[in-house]
């Protein structure tokens, strides 16, 4: 006993690197995937910025919406930015060796941006019902010190915590096989891999889960019930047409953002199968953020003018 002991301590001693096993399960289309991700990811970087640069330049485009709009475009290039540049390096170079540090880093931004993009989605909504629901004091209640302030708050209110939790889940220790079939450093994967007592760390994660994602989704769900039920009562047809289309694309956002999200995180551990994983990760990390910049300029009349006008330029 004592000799097997002193293996396992030598085995998780000598753990300095995961094997992120991204898409090796299907070789033959390394490079296709890497040609398609590269397009994708370009097409985000492209399509937010433009949006960033929309904002910042049309005089149309300087209300509080398009504030947050601009900080959510921009939280969309650093939240890919986090997983996608690395996934395509593993699939041009097949070294997909990640050390702990690169592991814990990736793993800590992902989910402090993560946590942040749940709450600025809380605060469009936010934003969008105070305007429908309370316009007169729209201007007084969406100062820009508070714009400003819920902006900041929801790019660090997850810092604290997430330090905590990378902290808690990297002090674990490791033994086994070392490969990730993931494409990012993501906890459930990570604590498949680890030794030891996981009901914190698995307590962590819930309790993370559920005030970064699924507290803003209810949030979420709330405002727009009672933008709802606003906009049934307006007098006129298209007074309520105007005003479904101002909130349709934060929807859709949303829809596809916290669905595959909170539907990944919070169901059974038995039923984590790590295909399963993998794919919807692959929504909410990758498609919903090639997605939402078409979302928000084919449903936005003043996007589309200003881009016609930057076109035109």
């Amino acid at each position: 006993m004592n000799h097997q002991e002193t293996l396992l301590e030598g085995n998780v001693s000598k753990r300095k690197e995961f094997v992120l096993l991204d898409f090796a399960d299907v070789p033959h289309l390394q490079w296709f995937l890497f040609v398609l991700f590269l397009i994708i990811y370009i097409s985000i970087l492209v399509s937010n910025g433009t949006i960033c640069l929309l904002t910042k330049i049309d005089p149309a485009l300087q209300s509080p919406m398009y504030f947050f709009l601009a900080n959510f475009s921009f939280l969309e290039i650093c939240y890919v930015s986090v997983t996608l540049p690395r996934m395509l390096m593993n699939l041009a170079t097949q070294r997909r060796g990640i050390s702990l540090v690169a592991c814990a880093t990736q793993m800590y931004f992902f989910f402090v941006l993560g946590s942040a993009e749940c709450l600025l989605l809380a605060v469009m909504a936010y934003d969008r019902y105070v305007a429908i629901c309370n316009p007169l004091h729209y201007p007084l209640v969406m100062s820009q010190k508070v714009c400003i302030q819920l902006v900041t708050g929801s790019w660090i209110a997850g810092i604290p915590f997430q330090i905590g939790q990378i902290y808690q889940i990297f002090s674990l220790p490791f033994c086994g096989p070392n490969q990730i079939n993931h494409f990012f450093c993501d906890i459930p994967p990570i604590l498949r891999l680890a030794c030891g007592d996981l009901f914190l760390n698995e307590m962590l994660e819930f309790i993370g889960v559920t005030l970064y994602a699924l507290v803003p989704f209810l949030l979420i769900l709330g405002s727009y019930s009672k933008i709802i039920f606003t906009i049934l009562k307006l007098p006129s047809a298209t007074s309520r047409a105007k005003a479904f289309s101002t909130c349709s694309s934060h929807l859709m956002a949303v829809v596809l953002f916290f669905g595959t999200a909170i539907i990944s995180y919070l169901r059974p551990k038995s039923s984590h199968a790590e295909g399963t994983d993998k794919m919807l990760s692959l929504f909410y990390t990758i498609l919903t953020p090639m997605f939402n910049p078409m979302i928000y300029t084919l449903r936005n009349k003043d996007v589309i003018m200003a881009l016609r006008k930057l076109l035109c330029k």
